[in-house]
């Protein structure tokens, strides 16, 4: 590729001075001088007349001068071209997401990923966060989002935003209607929680231990939407415990009430997990940081 050669023919047209050429290229007067004689020899044609006083270019080097613009112009653009190339994130990103992130929280995420990323296929696999656990690990997602932590030990844990969890019940349960409840309210009531292996019935099952509740009965349902629904048209009885991302909706809309616990909300992280040989990828990268850009944890205000 004779692009030196042709920059420091260009140079010494326009200043007409082979000294004053090799001072702006950073290169030496002989060094402008091969260049030329390595045109004047690949072209087989006199490109400049030279003269102690003056230097004149030839037909042959106008042609030459006008090529070499275009040859320099298209070369540059194509280093640019193929530098914004290998920069641009393309490919595919399977992402896996316990229900509760992936049903309220990705999805404004994944809009903006898409939108700085156009060329990047995105695949999501909603699940439990034990399934999104093993999904890592196994390599089956490139990266996941759980509520919670994981023993997993084999993968990096990253919390990147807060949680809180409220129990709620219809907007016809009488404890709904308290303008206090104390968690020895909650004795012997009916809940309805997540299937084994959810970050959110593992959650509630902390919360019945931790405070000794007794549990009248228990309803076992594998979505939060299926959740809500079955609280909705139970009128008085049952309780469950969702994140605010989940329920927030059903809220505004008086679909379902939040029991007024004399305590503080229940809080939890969520985390994103990926594996070891999964961290460094560009694709993986460029998603956690849309995704700490785009978090929302704002705590929610009845």
């Amino acid at each position: 590729m004779y692009y030196d050669a042709l920059k420091t023919f260009i140079t010494l047209v326009e200043v007409k001075n082979f000294t004053k050429a090799a001072q702006l290229l950073h290169i030496s007067q002989p060094s402008v001088s091969v260049h030329i004689k390595n045109l004047e020899t690949e072209f087989n044609t006199e490109l400049l007349i030279r003269s102690p006083k003056l230097i004149k270019i030839t037909p042959s080097g106008e042609i030459l001068y006008e090529r070499a613009k275009q040859i320099l112009s298209m070369y540059e653009q194509t280093q640019k071209d193929i530098l914004d190339y290998q920069e641009d994130i393309k490919g595919k990103l399977v992402i896996g997401a316990s229900f509760t992130i992936g049903e309220y929280i990705l999805p404004s995420i994944l809009l903006a990923l898409h939108s700085k990323y156009p060329n990047l296929e995105l695949e999501v696999f909603i699940g439990n966060t034990e399934e999104i656990v093993q999904s890592v690990r196994l390599l089956t997602a490139d990266i996941g989002l759980i509520e919670g932590q994981t023993n997993e030990k084999e993968l990096q844990v990253e919390a990147f935003m807060e949680d809180e969890l409220f129990i709620i019940g219809s907007s016809e349960n009488e404890l709904a209607s308290k303008d206090s409840v104390s968690i020895a309210d909650l004795q012997n009531q009916t809940w309805f929680m997540r299937e084994e292996g959810s970050g959110t019935r593992e959650y509630l099952k902390h919360v019945l231990r931790s405070n000794g509740l007794k549990v009248k009965s228990i309803l076992t349902i594998s979505s939060n939407q299926g959740i809500k629904e079955t609280i909705i048209h139970s009128r008085q009885e049952g309780l469950s415990l969702l994140s605010i991302h989940a329920i927030k909706r059903d809220i505004q809309h008086h679909h379902l009430s939040i029991i007024p616990l004399d305590q503080r909300p229940f809080t939890r992280m969520f985390s994103c997990i990926c594996s070891p040989v999964m961290e460094n990828k560009r694709h993986v990268l460029a998603f956690k940081e849309t995704l700490l850009e785009n978090r929302k944890g704002a705590p929610f205000h009845k």
